[in-house]
């Protein structure tokens, strides 16, 4: 085997092995915020994510936040520079970078986006606040999912753990391009300017070919202090910034990958967690099963349960079935819909969105935000893993073979050069 596709699929199965074992920690560290949340200890809970915190910059920058908010602005824009190094990394070398193989993640990501968005809002159109959430249950949480399909073990094909991983990846892009669009305050032109200027100089390091990826850090550093004056959402610099480390170095290397890997650990580990626990925790004092029917929480919960699977199963048995997309080897029709099912689970992205979606409305919305988001993400999980177990090995329907089985999911042989 070429020392390249080794390299591959080694730092495949790292990735594979941190997703696991991050969607345990991240669900120990939501549940935590749950039983925290509802014990003697919710008074310590809430000043906790009050606690106040300051940078002060010189005399002309002062950035004084609650840590909920740090959390949420600063250490979410590294989820999402890790985020983005994955999208590069997956266009540039990975199972993205072939056409064939793009194409069916790529249709199946935006049906597993359209139906969600589509559900919630035929549930909420004739409240206008409500409907500003219409993008939440349109996310998927990648670290929940793969750690539900890692622990099935054999039972997902390997194909199958590549078409999770290149539709979250790709969802993820969406969320980004949402947020960009949908998710901002009023800008700032000057600003704007400023991060403009530090993207230019990102891409002008990158065409110089310089590889020293703190230098990019620190100008992303810039750029996320600007971004954060602008009005966009700040995390979005993360996202922007990683797309400027470059994917290959002069000998071969790749300082793109080299970053993700080593940042992986820290955000699978450490921030998430502490995303989860900080947004998780819901007070349910008082709370019925009759705010389960509430419009909000049910077109979250059911937009994450079916829009989710209903958009990503159907329209992937579409592209099959035409011809115009590459089956997943060894995968059946049971396994890819279990697949499908698992892609509602949301919790990372959809709380985040949520967040900004709900900023300033209430805490009646933010409730009805945590129990959709919770509710709906764990039983499309039980679902998910439910149908992948019953996909028994020895008797399970094919998949639609209009498409041809030369394109079928593989990992590349050898990583294609790129900036």
């Amino acid at each position: 085997m070429p020392d390249s596709r080794r390299l591959n699929q080694t730092a495949f199965m790292r990735f594979f092995a941190h997703e696991s074992a991050a969607g345990v920690v991240l669900g120990l560290a939501a549940l935590a915020a749950l039983i925290v949340s509802n014990s003697p200890l919710a008074t310590w809970y809430e000043a906790f994510l009050r606690t106040p915190g300051e940078i002060v910059i010189g005399q002309t920058l002062v950035l004084e936040k609650t840590l909920l908010v740090w959390v949420n602005d600063l250490w979410m824009a590294v989820f999402f520079f890790l985020v983005g190094l994955e999208i590069k990394r997956e266009f540039v070398e990975g199972e993205l970078a072939d056409r064939r193989q793009a194409v069916l993640p790529l249709a199946a990501a935006l049906g597993g986006m359209v139906v969600p968005a589509a559900i919630y809002s035929a549930i909420n159109w004739s409240d206008a606040q409500a409907l500003k959430g219409w993008a939440i249950p349109a996310a998927t949480d990648i670290a929940f999912a793969i750690g539900i399909v890692m622990l099935l073990g054999s039972r997902v094909p390997t194909s199958l753990k590549l078409f999770l991983t290149a539709v979250a990846i790709i969802d993820d892009l969406g969320a980004i391009v949402v947020i960009a669009l949908f998710y901002t305050d009023r800008l700032s032109l000057t600003a704007l300017a400023g991060a403009g200027i530090g993207l230019a100089l990102l891409f002008a390091l990158n065409r110089m070919k310089v590889m020293r990826v703190d230098v990019y850090a620190a100008v992303g550093l810039l750029i996320w202090v600007f971004v954060l004056k602008s009005g966009v959402h700040a995390t979005l610099a993360g996202a922007l910034t990683a797309m400027a480390i470059p994917a290959r170095d002069a000998d071969g290397g790749s300082p793109l990958q080299r970053v993700e890997h080593s940042l992986h650990p820290w955000v699978a580990f450490l921030i998430l967690p502490t995303f989860g626990f900080c947004n998780a925790g819901v007070n349910l004092a008082g709370a019925t099963p009759a705010v389960l029917l509430e419009p909000v929480t049910l077109g979250i919960a059911l937009g994450l349960v079916l829009g989710k699977a209903i958009g990503v199963f159907g329209t992937s048995w579409l592209m099959l079935r035409s011809g115009l997309g590459a089956a997943p080897a060894g995968a059946s029709t049971l396994q890819l819909f279990g697949v499908s099912v698992l892609c509602g689970i949301g919790f990372t992205m959809s709380l985040f969105i949520g967040g900004l979606a709900f900023d300033g409305l209430g805490a009646a919305l933010e409730t009805r935000l945590k129990l959709g988001v919770l509710s709906g993400s764990l039983a499309a999980g039980l679902a998910g893993a439910a149908i992948l177990v019953a996909a028994s090995p020895v008797s399970r329907a094919p998949l639609p073979s209009g498409a041809s089985s030369a394109g079928r999911y593989r990992r590349s042989p050898s990583p294609r050069a790129g900036r």
